[in-house]
């Protein structure tokens, strides 16, 4: 159940006109009251003797116990209530018994004996909806006390879903981004777009701040990104703010329809993006205030920018599951930024549910915990890295990074996700929960070609070299090893054991560190969980240079005949040159 509070307008007859009619696409049908303040109201729709001005009248009527100057110039009251698409149809009695519910808790008319309500209308077009239409002034003249009516409507529709056995919306704290408007929706569809422009510009204009590190740099990419931009300048020369607008986006003067950053999303405008851009922390030490952590080296190579994004990411878990509240919400909103950038730079197969898990979080990204800006350097860096090393140019080694950086990040969204459920923030938990079923999907297909590859060198493995992995991971996993070694993975995770030990590692410190750092068992496969992190700890290549070629006791590769597999590029790690 879902209610909605529109902006208070002063044309009570255009409303009635609007309901009562045939809607944008034919959509109002059999429009009639299922209630009103004394269930006495004229309907228009039933009673053909009725019009809408007899509707009008009776509603605006407390109007004229006020002098002309005395009169509410925004007088009309409109509250949509929506059922969810898997609810049942409701009868007309259990509508209006809700809209009785709705205007008693937001204070339009509060009942209960109480003569001095508003006089209001609940009007039904369509199977799944109704509206709500009140004039802001009571019998006896007065105002109403309609203070937070959108929060106290919701509030009643949580009620209202026990009662009837309906769904249950997940409450929310009123840090989500807007809406589109019903208008915004119909012009989307009018013009063939699957989305509308509010929704469009938000995930560019994120996009364009992932990891920007300058006023300038963030107005250069939404440049490049085909934006209008205008730009508020105080007569000081300071900028204050921004709007942007799509080109093909006009109104019906043909001009660009700019929307401000804020009314795009809470964490979009000027000042809150700025936030970001701070290069020291907000504690104070009792030296002054603490510088962050310097500017890493630029990267332009994707594989190394992702390895240097998953390693930012393991960083971020152990600050969200041992910082404070603050510390915790900054390395969630950077989170946010490091999907958008993977969204961004994303390949074909994982495009689309990276940009649907970028999509996602971004709720998850935002809560009344103010985050502590500079703690989240390390992921802002991160973002910032992927954006400037672009899309992976096909290489197998850039194709596994991005895999092995998306194992990470599937764990960032869950920690995210049981970080909020600690706090109550039912929304961002289960934003992030669904940001990490996205994520699996991408990982699933990202992965798909390294991981079969080191399946295939670790079955050519020795019966003596593959003996010695199973008894090292018995060793540090005893109570898992049975469990990883009946996964279609378990090949893999012996392969790049192998791989560790003729790097010159020591395999069981390497298995023991990987298990210590987070848990294993919710894991869809361990084995290429351990993968990952052995392949990013011990800084191995993501993807053999032969995916067929056989360890040596002697530290060589004998190749096995004839490959299928088509040769990857060499690491981005020097050292890996030398193996």
């Amino acid at each position: 159940m879902i209610p909605r509070i529109h902006k208070q307008g002063s044309n009570t007859r255009g409303l009635l006109n609007y309901l009562y009619g045939k809607g944008t696409r034919e959509e109002h049908l059999d429009p009639h009251l299922v209630a009103s303040y004394d269930d006495m109201a004229p309907d228009p729709g039933r009673d053909p003797s009725v019009t809408k001005e007899d509707l009008q009248r009776v509603l605006d009527q407390p109007l004229h116990l006020l002098d002309e100057d005395q009169r509410p110039d925004q007088h009309v009251w409109h509250c949509s209530v929506r059922a969810t698409a898997t609810d049942r149809i409701l009868s007309d009695e259990e509508w209006g018994y809700i809209a009785r519910r709705i205007v008693a808790a937001t204070g339009i008319d509060p009942g209960g004996g109480d003569s001095t309500g508003c006089r209001w209308a609940a009007v039904r077009h369509a199977d799944d909806h109704i509206h709500i239409i009140a004039t802001l002034v009571r019998e006896d003249g007065r105002r109403p006390d309609h203070h937070r009516s959108g929060q106290r409507a919701q509030a009643a529709a949580r009620l209202i879903e026990a009662d009837y056995d309906l769904h249950r919306v997940t409450p929310g704290d009123g840090t989500a981004a807007r809406r589109p408007t019903s208008a915004e929706r119909h012009k989307a569809e009018r013009q063939g777009q699957e989305r509308t422009a509010r929704e469009r510009l938000r995930e560019t204009v994120r996009g364009a701040s992932a990891g920007a590190a300058s006023t300038d740099e963030f107005f250069d990419r939404l440049a490049a990104d085909g934006l209008l931009i205008g730009k508020r300048i105080a007569p000081s020369g300071d900028l204050l703010g921004y709007k942007v607008a799509l080109p093909d986006d006009r109104n019906k003067d043909d001009e660009p329809v700019f929307y401000a950053g804020s009314t795009l999303a809470p964490d979009l405008s000027l000042p809150r993006i700025r936030e970001r851009w701070s290069q020291r922390l907000e504690a104070i030490s009792e030296g002054g205030r603490e510088p962050v952590q310097p500017t890493l080296p630029p990267v332009t190579h994707p594989a190394f920018a992702r390895r240097r994004a998953a390693a930012a990411t393991w960083q971020a878990l152990l600050i969200i599951d041992h910082g404070d509240d603050g510390m915790a919400a900054a390395q969630i909103a950077a989170a946010g930024e490091v999907l958008d950038a993977l969204a961004k730079t994303s390949t074909a197969h994982t495009r689309t549910e990276l940009r649907q898990a970028a999509s996602v979080f971004e709720r998850a990204s935002r809560s009344h915990v103010r985050a502590v800006r500079g703690h989240d350097h390390a992921l802002r860096q991160a973002a910032h890295d992927l954006v400037h090393s672009g899309p992976a140019p096909g290489r197998v080694e850039d194709g596994a990074t991005m895999a092995m950086v998306i194992d990470m990040a599937i764990f960032l969204a869950i920690t995210a996700a049981n970080w909020h459920t600690k706090r109550h923030h039912s929304q961002q938990a289960a934003a992030a929960q669904q940001a990490a079923e996205h994520l699996r999907s991408a990982y699933q297909a990202a992965a798909a070609h390294p991981i079969a590859a080191l399946r295939q060198r670790g079955q050519h493995l020795s019966t003596r070299i593959r003996q010695r992995q199973a008894d090292l991971l018995r060793q540090a996993l005893p109570e898992l090893a049975e469990r990883i070694q009946a996964e279609p993975g378990w090949p893999a995770l012996a392969a790049t054991l192998a791989d560790a030990r003729q790097a010159g590692h020591d395999p069981a410190a390497l298995l023991a560190e990987a298990t210590r750092r987070r848990e294993l068992g919710t894991a869809d496969s361990i084995s290429d969980v351990l993968v990952w992190r052995l392949l990013r700890s011990a800084h191995l290549p993501a993807a053999p240079e032969n995916p067929q070629a056989t360890p040596a006791r002697n530290g060589r590769r004998i190749p096995a005949p004839a490959p299928t597999a088509p040769p990857a590029a060499r690491a981005a790690n020097p050292s890996s040159r030398q193996r």
